[in-house]
């Protein structure tokens, strides 16, 4: 028997309405008739101002609908669902917008925009904001072989197809892309040679799990000019503040897909971005970002220096609490106490180390996978990480939102990583070529006076520079999931590395050991184990 009663209780009973009420309802809603419901088929801007009527309004939801929103459906049979109300809502959202100034409301409509044939460049700026959920296509399960009308899969910024440095630039990657081609086959045949198949394995999880292998160690051939396929959804308050941004780039890549976002997403949320190019609301805000850019970046030339940097490892904790731990434990006992903040870790500070630890198990608990993580005490501390990591890793790393990360110009200066494989599997000739040809078209650029665009020749094995600052509770999401057997092994390593330092260098002991999924096993065929797993589900299923 379980352990778990379920008690019922009476809601408050649901408003009701007329035949013909309801009637009118039924297509907008899941239910006329009971007090939990979803809204269907309406704009998302009418979504929004109902939701923002409701703050303000005495009135349940569906009434509201009906005495404000509905009566466009009285002009006839060819009124659409998705037109019903809009033009109330354009005129609601101008007045909360201009005259209230609650920017809040325009998190009550969202929208889904697909942006194709972005490059690696562009892919990161539109991936900047924490409040939007985005998804992208992979590097590592679709390789880059496809020459749509004739040509390889990156992009030409317009800035270089006006310089003497176009053809230049299309040899180099061309170049670039046909050397990873070709090396597909000939990399896949070296991974069969030394992981051969196991009989217990299917034909198609071991082919899956050789490619995967194949693709992860030629990745970082491609330059970051290479096209993308990204899924964006957001709120609308989030998609004006990435337009803004966008539009303030010093990029046209960047510029010209923010002015192609506004006018697709002004068929499904208009009212949520009147502002983004209104002279006096937007255009100023894009003023004001880029000249705060440009002007920052000029007065920290003189300190910024271009000196060579000083030597680093991959992975440097730079900044942390060596009292952390003890406010993390002061901080979960917070909310089963009625003391004051610095009384409790006062008396943390008091305990012996036996006795914290003890409290730090039992706050964290029993946890079965790594989804099961503790409370926002976790969140008391912080850790800041200095990473020297290959492209490649950083993209993957870079789509963590709710931690602080900022990177510096993708450049050549640092270095590239060369997997062990290219050399084990004769490629390492053409490799080097690739990375001479990138550096030397990058500093081309650069010399060319084309400095922001330099970094679309770059390919993605060499290494730039970020930093990571996040608290220990998110910590444990990025560490567990990026250390996992079948992720790639530039960021697993990084995240290896990061877990060490928390226990090692921040001598946050119990912090760490609470991160119990964090993954440190040598695996040679990444994929294999995962491919394995989904291939039982899928027999299990049928």
């Amino acid at each position: 028997m379980s352990q778990y009663r379920f008690i019922v209780t009476t809601i408050t009973a649901a408003e009701t309405f007329t035949a013909a009420e309801t009637e009118t309802l039924k297509p907008f809603f899941t239910n006329t008739d009971r007090p939990v419901f979803a809204l269907r088929s309406l704009p998302e801007t009418v979504k929004g101002a109902l939701f923002a009527r409701y703050s303000r309004s005495a009135k349940s939801l569906r009434r509201l609908f009906l005495d404000e929103f509905a009566g466009q459906l009285d002009r006839g049979a060819g009124v659409q669902a998705t037109e019903v109300g809009v033009e109330r809502a354009d005129r609601l959202y101008a007045r909360v917008f201009g005259e209230y100034g609650d920017d809040s409301v325009a998190q009550l409509g969202s929208a889904h925009v697909a942006c194709e044939g972005a490059s690696n460049v562009l892919t990161k700026v539109l991936e900047w904001g924490r409040l939007m959920a985005y998804l992208e296509q992979s590097t590592r399960y679709v390789p880059y072989t496809d020459r749509p009308n004739g040509k390889w899969k990156f992009h030409v910024p317009s800035e270089v197809g006006r310089s003497p440095l176009r053809d230049e630039f299309v040899r180099t990657l061309d170049a670039a892309f046909a050397t990873y081609a070709r090396w597909i086959p000939g990399m896949e045949a070296h991974f069969r040679a030394k992981y051969p198949k196991s009989p217990a394995d299917s034909d198609g999880v071991y082919r899956s799990a050789i490619r995967a292998k194949a693709l992860d160690t030629l990745r970082g051939l491609l330059p970051a000019a290479t096209t993308s396929n990204v899924g964006l959804f957001g709120s609308g308050q989030a998609f004006e503040a990435l337009l803004l941004r966008m539009s303030a780039h010093p990029l046209e890549e960047v510029r010209t897909c923010a002015q192609q976002m506004l006018t697709e997403l002004r068929q499904v949320i208009p009212a949520f971005l009147a502002r983004v190019d209104q002279p006096e609301r937007g255009g100023r805000w894009i003023e004001y970002l880029a000249q705060s850019r440009k002007a920052f970046k000029d007065a920290a030339q003189p300190f910024a220096g271009d000196a060579d940097p000083a030597p680093r490892g991959e992975v440097t904790l730079t900044e942390f609490d060596p009292d952390g731990e003890a406010k993390v434990v002061a901080a979960a006992l917070y909310s089963v106490s009625s003391q004051p903040d610095d009384e409790l870790l006062a008396r943390v500070r008091r305990m012996n180390a036996d006795e914290r630890a003890q409290l730090l198990r039992a706050y964290v608990g029993v946890r079965s996978n790594r989804r099961h993580r503790p409370g926002r005490a976790f969140e008391r501390t912080r850790y800041r990480f200095d990473v020297l990591a290959d492209y490649g890793a950083f993209r993957d790393l870079q789509r963590h939102r709710l931690l602080t990360l900022e990177w510096q110009p993708l450049a050549t200066r640092h270095g590239y990583v060369e997997p062990a494989a290219i050399g084990e599997a004769g490629a390492f000739g053409d490799f080097r070529d690739v990375m001479d040809r990138s550096a030397a078209l990058h500093e081309r650029l650069v010399a060319g006076g084309l400095g922001d665009v330099a970094p679309y020749a770059v390919a993605m094995a060499y290494r730039v520079r970020f930093y990571m600052d996040m608290n220990a509770r998110e910590a444990m999401h990025v560490i567990e999931l990026r250390t996992a057997p079948q992720g790639h092994p530039s960021y697993r390593r990084i995240c290896q590395q990061m877990h060490r330092a928390i226990a090692d260098v921040a001598g946050h002991r119990g912090i760490a050991a609470a991160m119990q999924f964090a993954d440190h096993t040598a695996v040679e065929l990444e994929r294999l184990q995962a491919e394995r797993n989904m291939e039982r589900k899928r027999q299990a299923s049928t």
